[in-house]
């Protein structure tokens, strides 16, 4: 929760610490105009997400499952997908070496995450949500 809310607070300075991790010459990328408040409403969502007392809602798991299917077959497309999206200058740009690996690695985590985050069995209604338990 402390990440989603710092990243809501200074995003700037979570993207800029994530550049100094991946990037081998940090100060290269140029942010399109629209990445810092996206990565404002990501904490939100993140911070959101965990308040739940409901888990996760049936659709964000299915996006979830998809993306987690992407990072971890094709991690190397992701991750420039991303850089393009993020960054007006994503061919100059270059990652340092753990990045892909560590994209395909999270694909696995997200997909685990969604498979063991339900009660085994537990029914769900025809909007893919949990009842609620009565006494």
């Amino acid at each position: 929760m402390g990440f989603g809310l710092l990243e809501v607070i200074a995003p700037d300075r979570v993207i800029e610490f994530g550049e100094r991790l991946a990037f081998e010459a940090p100060d290269r990328g140029g942010l399109r105009p629209w990445t810092v408040p996206i990565a404002r409403l990501e904490g939100l969502a993140f911070v959101w997400l965990l308040h739940r007392d409901d888990g996760l809602p049936a659709g964000l798991e299915t996006g979830i499952v998809i993306g987690g299917c992407l990072m971890a077959l094709l991690p190397r497309t992701v991750v420039d997908w991303g850089l393009g999206a993020a960054y007006e200058n994503p061919d100059d740009l270059e990652l340092k070496g753990w990045v892909i690996p560590a994209t395909r690695l999270l694909g696995a985590v997200y997909l685990l995450a969604v498979l063991f985050s339900r009660p085994v069995d537990a029914p769900r209604d025809a909007a893919g949500d949990y009842p609620e338990p009565t006494e």
